[in-house]
């Protein structure tokens, strides 16, 4: 599961990337925007598929999170600064990371980050990403303004039975965005009419409800994609006992 856990800190662990990280950035990390109008760099999204610095855990999940798909949709760019929220073990955050190159900066945010993030950063430092622990009310660390992309992967459902004010965390990350800035936001679906009653046990969402509530927070549906549907999926389990790949929607919100 995706879901950041709560679990002891791994503290050398955490102090060792901190001195390496502190070491890189006071070489100075050039941040630029990157211009909506620009072709998608799907070079740039080929590279960094096949990186090296991509694990085999990796390279097995490909084969049902799509990674060149997701990177079209989140029309990532070089020189990006994305924040990824509820990060998990860094899956998203790595590969957004190779794609905005040293250019541009990804925050990765959970409340508790795991230790697997860290494991997965000492293995080869990228400089450019951020690993930051931060209470979900409010995700966006200091100096994260004029994002160009939000994403949140698999992980909304779980914030709606946890002591969360999503209203809130919407509103941040909203006010945190540059104008034509993105969110991008994938989940596992629930059947329609069920809205998050179901987000504990089954681990879904209703596609429906998470329309509304990035509605309310300001932002705009510009674009939807089947790239991850199943319509084979009875919606009647969760993800991990499902026994197939499950039907999830994908949802790019733009703030105006």
């Amino acid at each position: 599961m995706a879901f950041p856990c709560s679990q002891s800190p791994v503290k050398p662990m955490r102090l060792r990337w901190a001195l390496l990280l502190g070491m890189f950035l006071g070489f100075g990390l050039v941040v630029r925007g990157a211009a909506a109008a620009d072709p998608l760099p799907e070079k740039a999204y080929e590279q960094a598929i096949a990186d090296s610095l991509r694990t085999d855990a990796d390279r097995k999940a490909d084969a049902t999170r799509h990674p060149l798909e997701f990177l079209r949709f989140a029309q990532v760019r070089p020189g990006m600064r994305v924040l990824d929220v509820a990060t998990g073990g860094g899956y998203t955050a790595q590969l957004l990371a190779l794609v905005v190159g040293p250019g541009g900066k990804v925050w990765a945010q959970a409340d508790h980050l795991r230790p697997a993030l860290f494991q997965r950063l000492e293995a080869r430092l990228q400089a450019n990403l951020i690993p930051v622990e931060k209470a979900y009310d409010d995700p966006v660390p200091e100096g994260a303004h004029d994002l160009d992309l939000v994403t949140v992967v698999l992980n909304y459902h779980d914030l709606t039975y946890l002591p969360v004010d999503r209203e809130k965390m919407d509103r941040r990350l909203f006010e945190a965005l540059k104008s034509g800035g993105h969110l991008v936001l994938i989940d596992h679906s629930s059947k329609p009419g069920q809205g998050t009653s179901v987000a504990k046990s089954l681990h879904r969402i209703d596609e429906a409800t998470v329309k509304e509530e990035f509605k309310k927070a300001g932002f705009v549906l510009e674009g939807e994609s089947d790239y991850l549907r199943n319509p084979a999926d009875p919606r009647d389990q969760p993800f991990f006992k499902a026994g197939l790949a499950t039907d999830k929607f994908a949802l790019r919100f733009v703030k105006p």
